[in-house]
């Protein structure tokens, strides 16, 4: 077991730093991308989804040279003597934009599934649109919601190779556990990398356990609450039915 744990936290930091940002930006972005039907959907869609398919490499060198000196970004940070490469911030900066598609794409698939009359139903009756957001679309969204989180922490957690090129390899500032298992293998110390091995695939398997836990018992009391309303339906018919026949004999004895 190494004696130096920064990697652990520093990867924490990031990842639950990342995984924040990335929820409610990706729950605006999938909303507005719901309702969108304008020119150029399709090019949007591809540049959002665009870190999740192109090497991680090339997502690093993109982000060197937005945040770079010499970068639009980079230049104008330099004003305030402020700087983002190869800081912890850069670290945040890259598991932020590498788990951002997750979140969105999970978050707009689990918006799309919702049937499209409820929110028209409730607009008709004079719902406004946050309205319907807030008390329609995003509860019925929740499991969806809660998988892309999921997700994007796994990803933040994860995240090696745009974090080098952006953040660098620091021990106690950017080395993340990712860097620290390369690094250790790269350096013969297989013990090290085995401990940071199972270490970050303990936190991530933790964290899908979990959430499958909830949606099992949440799913039991769907199932349940759907059950005891069936059988007070059939109770309440079952009290009706005696009244009925009671009230046909009534009424065939006086045509009689």
């Amino acid at each position: 077991m190494p004696t130096d744990l920064s990697p652990l936290w520093i990867s924490l930091r990031t990842a639950l730093l990342a995984t924040v940002v990335t929820f409610f930006v990706g729950i605006a972005v999938a909303y507005w991308m719901l309702g969108y039907r304008g020119r150029g959907r399709s090019l949007i869609e591809g540049i959002l989804v665009s870190p999740l398919i192109l090497p991680p490499t090339v997502v690093g060198f993109l982000l060197l040279l937005l945040f770079g000196k010499n970068g639009s970004i980079g230049q104008w940070m330099s004003q305030w003597d402020f700087t983002i490469v190869f800081t912890w911030y850069a670290a945040v900066i890259t598991a932020t934009v590498v788990a951002f598609p997750l979140m969105y794409r999970t978050a707009l698939g689990a918006f799309e599934q919702i049937d499209a009359n409820l929110l028209s139903v409730a607009r008709t009756l004079g719902a406004s649109e946050w309205t319907v957001f807030w008390r329609i679309l995003l509860p019925l969204a929740v499991p969806g919601l809660l998988a892309g989180t999921t997700l994007a922490f796994a990803r933040a957690l994860g995240e090696f190779g745009a974090t080098l090129m952006l953040a660098g390899n620091i021990p106690g500032e950017t080395q993340t556990i990712p860097m620290a298992i390369y690094f250790a293998v790269e350096a013969g110390a297989m013990d090290e990398a085995w401990f940071w091995a199972i270490v970050i695939l303990s936190i991530s398997l933790s964290g899908i356990f979990a959430v499958n836990l909830w949606q099992t018992q949440r799913g039991n009391l769907t199932v349940g609450s759907q059950a005891r309303k069936e059988r007070k339906r059939r109770a309440h018919a079952s009290r009706l039915t005696p009244m009925s026949t009671g009230t046909r004999s009534v009424s065939e004895k006086s045509e009689a």
